[in-house]
Formats: C-alpha cells, structure tokens, sequence
C-alpha cells in the first residue's frame, strides 16, 4: 500500500487558492484511475485506487493545513505504511508556476503543512513541489497563497495536474526521477516552459 496526500484546506472558500494545489493534484489522480469513492476517513477524505499494479490510498486532509500531520500519522499507522511509501503533493513558493520537484526527505521551507507531518511522521517522506511561484515580497505571500488561482493560471494548473495524474504510476513504482521528467516534457509540450508569476512582466523573474 502507499500513501498519496494532497495538502490544503477543506471547504469551498478554499478550493481555488494556490495553497490547495496539492488537493487539486491529488483529485485529478482520483478522476484518471477510477478510485472508489470518496468516503470521511483518518480524519479526513479518502478514496482507494489500484495504480501501476500498486495499491494506493488517495488522503485530503481535513484538518487544515497546520495540522496535516494528524490525518497522515493516522492513515499510516492504520494500514503499517513505511515512511517512504508516504507521497506529498505541496505547493512551493520558490518554485516556478508550473515546474515540479520530486524529493526525498528535505527540509520544509517553511510550508506549515510539511511541518506538520514531518512533527507528526517522521521527515523521510517523499514531497513533490508544485511551483505557484513567489509574489516577489515576504509581505505579500500570505495573501499570494491564499489567493485564488487567477484565469490565466488557470489553464497551466489543469496540465500540471494532469501530468501527475498520467505519470502516478512511476511515483507508486518509486520511479521518482522518470516521474518528474515525464511531467517537466508534458508541460514543455504543451508550452509551459516560462510562466511568469502573476503581475509579471516578461523579462522579469528569476
């Protein structure tokens, strides 16, 4: 069995914020492999699916992000997950809009929901950073997180998603770096290789 968690917070005033990628990441899994239901479980939502041959248990937490740890110790300690079976779909501020990173273990960067799990887990999870991109100022990122995905973005949230959703049975293989480079030539075929952040000028980034 591994463990696929999709970070964010529930409920409908948080659905399109940047900071719920990971729960956008984790539904599109769900449409493209048929999961069962979604049912309240491990406090929080949950649905089973069979990918590359792997049992994989799909988890959003429904505790909000600070306390994602909680519903991850659970569903772990439940069905005897190894830590490294763990998957964490995030977003990352000092990421690119629309680039990915797969890594094990790491730090946190200040992602509370990360912290969370790693307090409540252990830190030798696998995380795969989802870029929204920095608004530019330590100030603004607050409301950049918690801001809605804007229409522009909206269509390269979509791709990066699906890419996830087509290639997942590499992450559940363990096939970490063919996962990535799977997903970063989708996205270059599709023409997502230079997203500027929102309010970006070309020319300007990082």
């Amino acid at each position: 069995m591994r463990l696929f968690v999709g970070l964010g917070n529930p409920g409908s005033r948080y659905a399109g914020n940047r900071h719920n990628i990971g729960f956008m990441a984790v539904d599109a899994i769900a449409r493209a492999h048929a999961t069962a239901p979604w049912r309240k479980r491990f406090q929080g939502q949950t649905a089973e699916a069979l990918i590359g041959g792997e049992r994989v248990l799909l988890l959003k937490p429904d505790t909000y992000m600070n306390e994602s740890g909680r519903a991850v110790a659970e569903a772990q300690r439940f069905f005897k997950i190894p830590l490294q079976d763990v998957t964490v779909f995030f977003d990352e501020l000092d990421l690119a809009p629309a680039k990915l990173r797969v890594k094990m273990g790491g730090g946190n960067a200040g992602h509370n929901g990360l912290r969370s799990i790693t307090a409540h887990c252990g830190n030798e999870y696998r995380r795969v950073r989802l870029g929204i991109g920095h608004p530019g100022h330590k100030d603004l990122v607050t409301g950049h997180v918690l801001g809605d995905f804007g229409k522009a973005e909206e269509a390269w949230v979509d791709d990066l998603c699906r890419a996830c959703a087509d290639n997942a049975a590499l992450l559940a293989a363990g096939q970490d770096v063919n996962f990535q480079n799977k997903v970063h030539l989708a996205m270059e075929a599709r023409g997502w290789t230079d997203v500027k952040r929102p309010g970006e000028k070309a020319g300007q980034g990082e």
